[in-house]
């Protein structure tokens, strides 16, 4: 792809990026070649053992063992990706951390060699794949195959039977409780451990969030009437798949009326000329990291509507209110009392979050808008935990306006990771 699909040029031959602040974000190298990463690998070396030891830390509390099969976990434990996407439904690899024995990654068959280097896993073995897809009739067989296998492990190597599991089919926890292992929750185990950060994870994070912010200049860029929304959709994708980057979550691209209600998937919608683009990155990057970021802007970048203005603003107050409110030691319910009112007529097209946490992936916490709380979980904002200040705004008959910032806690408040400048209305 060359300069052209991603900059207009004047009668001279002279680009012309739309927003100067914008195209800083742009490979100053050259929009057509990807961004390479500064991070040196003693950074990523010590988030890997940083990572590691936040799993065993809490299996003290709570398991003398932890099975891993959601990938987003185990690249967490090990930095060890293979098909993450397709592992997610078919359950083909996975972890056994001893909390005082070895590390083992059973692997896809043939697949090994993908681990090499890597210093968390102090053991690699070929999975004892059970899944449908390939035992069929032989399910039953390879089932008992491989729980004979993990409980036999956790039992000469665990200090107890207690084994957290993060995600498991039916099937294989009934087989793993008939062996005598008593299983608890590994998924709360695991977001936990995850939610707070290391300095050296934040270095890794700032440069997903750095090819993320180059990406959404693509977008920007491309944001010309007769556009479609898959097209700038696709900027993402190509900034992040070139730059070293994972997969994108959602498909949250919508433009004019398709922005509400919000939750439309980008589709083949020619965009005018005014209309509002709203979207949503979802982007997991470089190193596996999450940079979930939200904005809004007009189709040709013309001037908004005073409709589109009086909504962009709500949205700018709403981020602004909330993120002064964060700091450590504020629990999720005081948040809630202190946190930005929606007005009533913007109550039916909100979005339910005012904050989540945000690692490898969106994850706990989760903190309700204040007209949902309701039903909200108990907890605390901590410092060094990475959290997402989300707005959606729209009344009846409007576009929506989604904006999303991802902050640092610190010991004094927020710092705001990403830049990517906002509109101005």
């Amino acid at each position: 792809m060359d300069q052209s699909t991603t900059r207009r040029y004047d009668i001279s031959g002279q680009s012309v990026f739309k927003d100067d602040r914008k195209q800083a974000y742009l490979n100053p190298e050259g929009a057509d070649r990807p961004l390479k990463s500064p991070i040196p690998a003693c950074v990523l070396d010590s988030a890997r053992r940083y990572r590691l030891g936040r799993l065993r830390s809490k299996m003290e509390e709570h398991c003398s063992a932890l099975l891993l099969y959601d990938p987003v976990n185990i690249r967490y434990a090990f930095d060890s990706s293979n098909m993450s996407i397709w592992t997610m439904h078919n359950a083909a690899r996975y972890a056994l951390i001893l909390a005082d024995g070895p590390a083992i990654l059973f692997e896809f068959e043939g697949a090994e060699h993908l681990n090499q280097g890597l210093p968390g896993i102090d053991e690699i073995r070929p999975a004892k794949s059970w899944i449908f897809f390939t035992a069929g009739d032989l399910v039953e067989t390879r089932l008992s195959e491989w729980a004979d296998d993990v409980s036999d492990i956790v039992k000469r190597q665990g200090r107890n039977r207690r084994l957290a599991v993060d995600k498991l089919e039916p099937a294989g926890a009934f087989a793993l409780q008939n062996r005598g292992l008593q299983l608890v929750d590994g998924q709360e185990l695991a977001e936990r451990a995850r939610s707070i950060k290391s300095p050296d994870e934040i270095e890794l994070m700032r440069w997903t969030i750095r090819v993320c912010e180059a990406g959404m200049a693509r977008m920007y860029e491309v944001s010309e009437p007769g556009r479609t929304e898959r097209e700038i959709w696709a900027e993402l994708h190509f900034e992040n798949a070139r730059s070293g980057g994972e997969w994108l979550e959602t498909k949250l691209l919508t433009a004019g009326a398709r922005t509400n209600p919000w939750y439309q998937e980008c589709s083949d919608y020619v965009i005018r000329r005014g209309e509002m683009i709203a979207f949503d990155t979802d982007m997991i990057g470089p190193y596996g990291y999450c940079a979930d970021l939200s904005r809004s802007w007009t189709c040709g970048h013309v001037a908004m509507s005073a409709k589109q203005r009086e909504l962009y603003s709500a949205a700018r107050e709403q981020i602004e209110h909330n993120l002064g409110l964060l700091k450590p030691g504020l629990s999720f319910a005081e948040f809630n009392e202190r946190s930005w009112r929606i007005p009533d007529r913007y109550l039916p097209y909100r979005y339910t979050l005012a904050l989540h946490g945000t690692g490898m992936a969106d994850e706990w916490p989760g903190v309700f808008l204040h007209p949902d709380f309701d039903r909200n979980c108990s907890g605390m904002i901590e410092q060094n935990m990475v959290l997402n200040v989300e707005s959606l705004i729209a009344e009846e008959g409007s576009e929506s306006i989604k904006l999303e910032t991802q902050v640092l806690i610190t010991p004094t408040g927020a710092e705001r990771l990403d830049t990517f400048p906002w509109e101005d209305p």
